[in-house]
């Protein structure tokens, strides 16, 4: 038996991440995979390509859902569709709040989905810990949602237009995803490789002692995706509506965050120079505290995700075997 999966955005970086598992990830069940996948700029880079050579491409624009007919003739529907598009800079956000919705809230691509004549597609949503006040610690799902930027706004709207038109949907709000650069590398900056960076010019460098999130590790991310592939594809009941938070086990400040880099890489601590982040001015209001309740996640899926310290191991061990 044939399934098809569709990762909306896989050029990005946890895109290529769950390409490149789903890919590799050997199968225990009797079911093959094709993958296909979308991006919106072109023209694709030549390590991309090399390094997915399973994966059919599909140029699809979200703004205009212009790309989406292509994948119904060649494609066909998707038994699962990840939708990992969108514009996840909080001040590229504040900037164009226009083109942030458009994005970020996936109208076209839940129309495209509502062409097919059969519902049984089951949409994987990546949406935010930013859709949180951030004035308390570990917010449970079913706490109210009170954004306090454009993104976490236009975060919150997905979740609502998915929920209320699309019956199938498992809702992910991420925090900071970090982990091994890509196959194909992305452009944007991350977080471990910067603090690693950083620290090791042996110059003081400031990080924020009073912002808290609980960042995942991307392979722990991946697994949780690939277990509700499974999960769809298995079940007999063909319905699924799942709100979770998948942040990693521990909430960190900046500066915990840079500590532990140095720890593991032996980089001089009193380098890292505790700062408030209300001392910054980022072009944009940041939620202080939004750390997340995992309970939901770990008991639905029985998955645990690793620790700030050993996702930390995990990453620059991978970056070194480069």
């Amino acid at each position: 038996m044939n399934k098809k999966i569709l990762v909306v955005g896989g050029t990005g970086y946890l895109g290529q991440h769950l390409l490149q598992s789903y890919e590799t990830h050997p199968q225990s069940h009797s079911y093959d995979l094709s993958l296909a996948f979308t991006y919106h700029s072109t023209p694709l880079p030549h390590p991309f390509s090399d390094a997915f050579p399973h994966s059919l491409p599909f140029q699809v624009d979200f703004k205009t859902g212009i790309g989406f007919e292509a994948i119904s003739n060649v494609f066909g529907q998707p038994d699962v569709v990840v939708n990992c598009a969108a514009i996840s800079v909080p001040r590229a956000c504040e900037i164009d709040p226009d083109t942030a919705h458009a994005i970020n809230v996936p109208s076209s691509l839940v129309t495209w989905l509502q062409s097919f004549k059969q519902n049984s597609t089951l949409l994987i949503h990546l949406s935010t810990d930013q859709v949180y006040e951030g004035e308390k610690s570990f917010y449970k799902e079913e706490d109210i949602a009170i954004p306090v930027n454009v993104y976490g706004k236009t975060k919150v709207a997905a979740e609502k237009f998915i929920s209320e038109n699309w019956p199938n949907f498992a809702i992910l709000r991420s925090s900071i995803i970090y982990g091994p650069q890509t196959l194909s590398p992305v452009p944007k900056s991350l977080p471990i490789q910067w603090m690693d960076g950083a620290l090791s010019k042996r110059e003081q460098v400031e990080f924020f002692h009073d912002e808290f999130r609980c960042p995942i590790y991307v392979k722990d991310l991946v697994t949780i995706i690939l277990a509700l592939t499974c999960q769809w594809i298995s079940s007999e009941s063909k319905q699924m509506q799942l709100l979770l938070n998948v942040g990693g086990r521990d909430r960190v400040s900046r500066v915990q965050m840079a500590e532990a880099v140095a720890q593991f890489r032996g980089h001089d601590t009193s380098l890292i120079k505790p700062v408030s982040a209300s001392s910054v001015d980022r072009g944009v209001k940041s939620p202080a505290d939004i750390s997340m309740d995992i309970t939901r996640l770990i008991q639905t899926l029985q998955i645990n995700p690793v620790s700030f310290k050993d996702g930390v191991k995990l990453t620059l061990t991978t970056e070194a075997k480069r």
